[in-house]
């Protein structure tokens, strides 16, 4: 099989036996994506409103990101019981082996939520949407299946999170590679054998780390193509016991509230000082004390004005290079991977956390190269020219070049408003949404996990229950109301770009190219995709805005 770029159907579809798999299909909501969100929507809308509630998942299988991440070493980076659902009737007999669970344990926590839910039957696998428009004789969603099925429903919700449209370089001779190619989010269920294989990773995000930390074990030889250091942090992984966890399950209903109070929808949160109140020596004191709790902590739990202040910030990235260029023994691959000088501000781009990875570099057969400096010009069938004329020859590519995150997925699926606008139209110079969960022209649909919300600065989960708990509400007070559709103002739409741009401008991050900003893909405007104001500020703005419907047409 050649190289899989999209996540239309491969092979035969499953099909059941039930109505979700009908050539036309009508049910008052209909949700796309079976991740966190839309099993915790399926739940809320159809368990607690009683609402006829399905659910459309590209996949086969409960998971979401999880379902499609199968490449070695993935796992998620953060910690449980923080990455999980809040409801009690899942947690309350679920037991993980490690804080930092991997691929098949977030799988089997998915089994687990289906045993406690009942999700699937009210879900159609294989299925892919291909075109969507709201038909405003009826006032309803007509949705098409990529193999001709048509769903009508009241309400549409996409909940495909923010990771939907895979990322492939533009590079000349990508399909001509005669070894095993795969972007890492197609990573095929089988495995790939690397025991004594030549292996490129191309890509340092979160997953290029993950792939090299673990591949770099078993691969003869093992080439890192880097365009950017990943400013990674020390994960602190380590093994849970069922005796712990269950002493632990009396708090965990307050776990799950605090996460809903805390800036990024963990238990800890910013330090509350800055970092210049403190002496060099309280400084030192307190990085070291992050340090050592690893995680996130030296992101997300540090100095109010870490992210805001470039002095400030440089203390902190000194900090990190200190550290890890201890780790280092070869002096160029040292200059690589932890520059003296920042390649940007630290945190601006998202770190990922590691256990291992850096060790891997102290090998003779792991290299990296900086393709900032010496570009990847070509594929060849035997491997990888860069602008220097040399050809690296490998046996696998593992492609890490990431997605085109926060608004790809929704800009690929022939979504059509009520004026038959395209929102990959719509949103081609810029990105126009009200409070990150609704747009003007499309009348009542809502996505959540996506652009203009807190998505990639929060802990999923926490992001998810915030936003479909919005809708879920939104929803009750439309129905109680009797009214017939909603959508926001394109005033609505304005205000709020303008209070992300401006929240997102009193930091470092537009001075970063990066997927946050939609930089990471050729041609994508640059524009700040994320809230980052805060969880419990997002809460705020979003909850007043129900009253009256504020900045909402309705229609009854």
């Amino acid at each position: 099989m050649g190289l899989r770029t999209d996540i239309g159907l491969q092979g035969a579809a499953a099909r059941g036996s039930t109505d979700i798999h009908a050539g036309n299909l009508e049910t008052e909501v209909l949700i796309v994506g079976a991740g966190f969100g839309g099993v915790y929507l399926l739940h809320k809308l159809r368990d607690e409103l009683g609402l006829k509630c399905k659910v459309y998942e590209a996949g086969k299988d409960l998971g979401g990101v999880w379902h499609w991440n199968c490449y070695p070493g993935a796992r998620v980076d953060t910690s449980v019981p923080i990455y999980e659902l809040s409801f009690e009737r899942v947690w309350k007999d679920w037991t993980w082996k490690e804080k930092y669970p991997a691929y098949p344990e977030l799988r089997q926590y998915f089994d687990h939520v289906e045993k406690q839910l009942d999700i699937k039957k009210d879900v159609a696998f294989d299925t892919r949407v291909v075109a969507a428009e709201f038909d405003k004789e009826t006032c309803k969603w007509i949705v098409k299946t990529e193999d001709g099925r048509i769903a009508r429903c009241t309400y549409f919700i996409l909940a495909t999170g923010f990771a939907a449209k895979r990322h492939f370089p533009d590079w000349t001779g990508l399909d001509t590679f005669k070894g095993v190619i795969h972007h890492s989010s197609f990573w095929p269920e089988e495995g790939v054998e690397m025991k004594g294989k030549r292996i490129a990773v191309i890509g340092t995000g979160s997953t290029g780390v993950q792939l090299t930390q673990e591949c770099a074990k078993e691969a003869a030889e093992l080439i890192l193509f880097q365009r950017t250091p990943n400013l990674a942090l020390p994960m602190r992984q380590r093994t849970l016991t069922k005796e712990e966890q269950d002493a632990a399950k009396d708090e965990y209903a307050q776990i799950y509230k605090k996460r809903m109070t805390t800036s990024s929808g963990f238990t800890f949160d910013l330090s509350g000082k800055r970092t210049f109140d403190d002496t060099p020596e309280q400084r030192q004191a307190f990085f070291e004390e992050l340090w050592e709790h690893g995680g996130f902590e030296f992101w997300l739990a540090s100095y109010d004005d870490m992210l805001k202040n470039a002095k400030a910030n440089r203390e902190a990235y000194d900090f990190w290079a200190k550290k890890t260029r201890a780790r280092l023994h070869d002096l160029d691959k040292r200059d690589i991977l932890a520059p003296l000088e920042p390649p940007h501000a630290f945190g601006t781009k998202r770190p990922s956390l590691e256990q291992d990875y850096y060790e891997q570099f102290n090998k003779p057969n792991v290299n990296v190269v900086d393709i900032k400096k010496n570009p990847i010009v070509e594929i060849k069938p035997m491997g990888i020219v860069t602008a220097d004329g040399k050809l690296h020859e490998v046996d696998i590519i593992a492609l890490a070049t990431g997605f085109d995150s926060l608004t790809g997925g929704m800009k690929n699926m022939g979504l059509k408003g009520a004026d038959g606008v395209d929102l990959s139209e719509k949103w081609k110079m810029g990105t126009w949404s009200y409070l990150g969960m609704t747009c003007n022209g499309y009348p009542n649909m809502f996505f959540l996990y996506g652009a203009q919300g807190p998505t990639a600065f929060s802990n999923g989960p926490s992001c998810v229950e915030s936003q479909a708990n919005w809708i879920a509400d939104a929803i009750a007070g439309l129905r109680k109301e009797n009214i017939k559709t909603i959508e926001p103002t394109k005033e609505a739409e304005e205000e709020w770009r303008k209070i992300v741009t401006a929240l997102s401008d009193e930091t470092l991050f537009p001075g970063t190219s990066s997927w946050y900003m939609g930089a990471n893909v050729p041609g994508k405007p640059r524009e700040q995709l994320n809230y980052v104001g805060g969880l419990p500020r997002y809460e705020r703005e979003c909850r007043k805005r129900l009253d009256q419907w504020k900045g909402f047409t309705v229609v009854y």
